[in-house]
């Protein structure tokens, strides 16, 4: 049995994939692999709470994985899986679901900014936080990769799978949330105080991985910058330019006092010019591995393989749940 520490982290197939996502999350994952014992997940039943067109949501999924596999993912190492291929999570989830309270639901931060000022919310939107508790804790995941935003859903499968404990017996891991120091937050091109995000109405707020190289040069280009023309990190006084300095930095791998350097004496339009050029090279690599994989139909052997290895583990988490809480097994 392995003795490294489980990692489990899941995205959702809403919408094209993000720098954001690439230097937030996705780095972190394939760094993660060298490591842990990693199961990465597309969470497609998440994406439901929100209505979408069948065969785009068919061919987001699809995408998703195959750019987690062009990113860097080894399906050697690690176990890559499309939620709804693994039945237990909904099942799990329905069991937590008869732990976990309507106050707590109500309480997510996330909930309360997805549902202010609409009319009507699904009830799945409510119940989200069960579901995510119920993905992480099926596989018995020691961390959590996730943004600071992302915590309080880790807090509260904490609540919930302890609670399970002590009213049943121990059947879960505990997880813990891992947080990276650096790289963490990117944040939108058109407003610093915003996480940059797939679902902003503005498609020049963020660049998405399968962007061109004139989609990325026009984007970056017309990101906001603060007053003044100094290129440095202040992310108090220069928001704009600091996480413009980040994602430079988190794609050329240097230090962002290098990069300061490189700049001094220099204006905005030099540095947003050569951190287009930045963005191009790091994701040509991922847009060609992306290429290939979908000629080669590798993602459906892929994911097919990770459901196969999930249940194993998966079942052994289920059945102990279902046992322990009186079910006939």
């Amino acid at each position: 049995m392995s003795q490294k520490k489980r990692v489990f982290s899941g995205i959702q197939p809403s919408g094209a994939l993000t720098l954001g996502n690439y230097l937030g999350a996705m780095k972190q994952w394939v760094a993660l692999q060298e490591t842990h014992d990693c199961v990465y997940c597309v969470v497609d039943l998440h994406a439901l709470t929100v209505p979408s067109d069948p065969d785009d949501l068919k061919k987001r999924i699809f995408d998703t994985a195959a750019l987690l596999i062009a990113s860097g993912l080894d399906p050697d190492r690690v176990i890559l899986i499309i939620q709804s291929h693994v039945h237990e999570h909904c099942e799990l989830a329905w069991l937590l679901s008869c732990t976990a309270t309507y106050g707590e639901m109500g309480r997510m931060t996330q909930f309360k900014e997805k549902s202010e000022g609409k009319e009507s919310v699904s009830l799945g939107l409510f119940t989200y936080p069960v579901l995510m508790a119920a993905d992480i804790l099926l596989y018995q995941t020691d961390l959590v990769p996730v943004g600071a935003d992302q915590k309080q859903h880790v807090e509260i499968t904490r609540d919930i799978a302890d609670r399970f404990n002590r009213r049943y017996g121990p059947v879960f891991t505990l997880p813990e949330p891992f947080i990276p120091e650096a790289g963490a937050r990117i944040m939108s091109l058109d407003d610093p105080t915003k996480k940059m995000s797939k679902s902003n109405q503005n498609p020049n707020s963020y660049v998405t991985l399968l962007d061109t190289p004139a989609a990325i040069r026009k984007k970056i280009l017309s990101a906001v910058t603060d007053s003044g023309r100094e290129v440095r990190y202040d992310p108090e006084n220069k928001a704009a330019v600091s996480n413009l300095l980040t994602i430079y930095s988190r794609c050329a791998g240097g230090s962002i006092e290098d990069i300061e350097g490189m700049y001094a004496g220099k204006g905005y339009a030099d540095f947003k010019k050569d951190l287009a050029a930045v963005v191009t090279d790091t994701l040509r690599p991922v847009q060609q591995r992306f290429e290939d994989i979908c000629a080669s139909g590798e993602v459906a052997r892929v994911v097919k393989d990770g459901a196969d290895k999930a249940r194993e583990i998966a079942r052994v988490t289920l059945g102990a749940a279902k046992e322990r809480i009186g079910l006939v097994i």
